[in-house]
């Protein structure tokens, strides 16, 4: 049920971009663990993330709505084992994700018109993480099974603020291009999760020790925004 919900927030925002929104944008995406999260994942996270608007704000409407979607891996390990008792001389390539996809509404305040364009932004939607192991041929690199140890859906919001660096202008459909650097502060309500010493496998058998926290951090990108015309 989980999954179905995560790919229907994906259909719909795929279908947004293509027929509504009038800047996109994405990055780089880093995410460091706050609070309680901290505690438990005490590194940094990497990943992705894309947004769009309906509108270009301006300076009759300086603001606008829209959607962004993150995703980051925030712990993986990859070992290397035999294919099965009966054949311990064939190995494989096991990879363990433990990863976080938000989706959220955008509420944009960009007043500022030039340039160089400070803006705030304001986020309210959820997350999905999930730790996932995926098995691959060692030689091919082709995935033989994957499937999906442990998630959970949570709420989330938050907001932040960044700058829109000018770097092009009347490019076709694009009538400017910026750099965009950005931060958010994301508060994500309880969820329960594993970490990169929550799975323990031992003579065939696999057991799971998810641990329950919110889900705070802080996220920092950088990537480039189009406004279209």
């Amino acid at each position: 049920m989980k999954t179905r919900l995560l790919i229907l927030s994906l259909f719909f925002f795929l279908m947004f971009f293509k027929i509504n929104a009038q800047t996109v944008g994405g990055g780089l995406l880093i995410g460091l663990p706050q609070g309680e999260f901290k505690e438990n994942v005490d590194n940094a996270g990497f990943g992705l993330n894309v947004h769009g608007t309906l509108w270009s704000p301006s300076k009759v409407r300086p603001f606008s709505v829209g959607l962004n979607l993150g995703y980051m891996v925030y712990g993986m390990t990859t070992e290397r084992r035999p294919f099965s008792e009966t054949n311990p001389d064939v190995s494989v390539e096991v990879s363990r994700t433990n990863s976080i996809a938000n989706f959220h509404l955008l509420f944009l305040i960009s007043p500022f018109q030039g340039t160089v364009r400070p803006y705030l932004e304001g986020l309210f939607g959820g997350a999905y993480i999930s730790t996932s192991t995926d098995i691959k041929n060692e030689t091919t690199g082709e995935s033989i099974a994957a499937s999906t140890n442990f998630d959970d859906l949570t709420w989330s919001y938050g907001g932040g603020g960044g700058l829109l660096i000018q770097v092009g202008k009347d490019m076709g459909d694009v009538s400017r291009l910026f750099l965009d650097l950005k931060a958010r502060y994301i508060l994500g309500s309880e969820a329960e999760y594993l970490t990169k010493d929550g799975v323990e496998v031992r003579l065939g058998k696999v057991k799971y020790y998810p641990v329950k926290s919110k889900t705070d951090l802080i996220q920092i990108s950088i990537g480039v925004t189009a406004f279209f015309n």
